[in-house]
């Protein structure tokens, strides 16, 4: 894989780095959510949904240890999903969009290669 288009990373303000830049651990956060919200996309397509939108809070939960390592212990996701229900029974649809985000996290590349947990919280929107 390549490695993708340049971007001024720095380390956080508070480990001498400069503030509004971003950090590695702003890109390990949006690389989980990132990675997700295309595999939803996908299922979208496999479930025959028909997503109207899809935004997604992301943040992520560090363990600071004693000697001062750091581990990121979750990485909750927070997605928005407005579905068009199209006619059919909206609590169908609701179920149907949970299986598809359900998937969505267990075909997820990123997700799966990472030790820390990743929680979602959806809110599904039928219309």
């Amino acid at each position: 894989m390549g490695n993708g288009p340049e971007m001024a990373f720095s380390a956080p303000p508070d480990a001498q780095g400069h503030p509004g830049v971003l950090t590695p651990e702003d890109a390990f956060v949006a690389a989980v959510n990132t990675c997700v919200m295309m595999m939803f996309l996908w299922t979208c397509e496999r479930f025959k949904l028909k997503l109207v939108s899809f935004e997604c809070r992301a943040e992520g939960t560090k363990l600071i240890e004693l000697d001062r390592t750091e581990t990121f212990t979750k990485v909750l996701l927070k997605p928005v999903i407005r579905i068009d229900a199209c006619g059919e029974d909206k609590t169908v649809i609701e179920a149907r969009t949970k299986k598809a985000l359900a998937a969505a996290r267990k075909y997820s590349l990123v997700a799966n290669s990472v030790k820390s947990e990743i929680v979602i919280e959806p809110d599904v929107i039928i219309e």
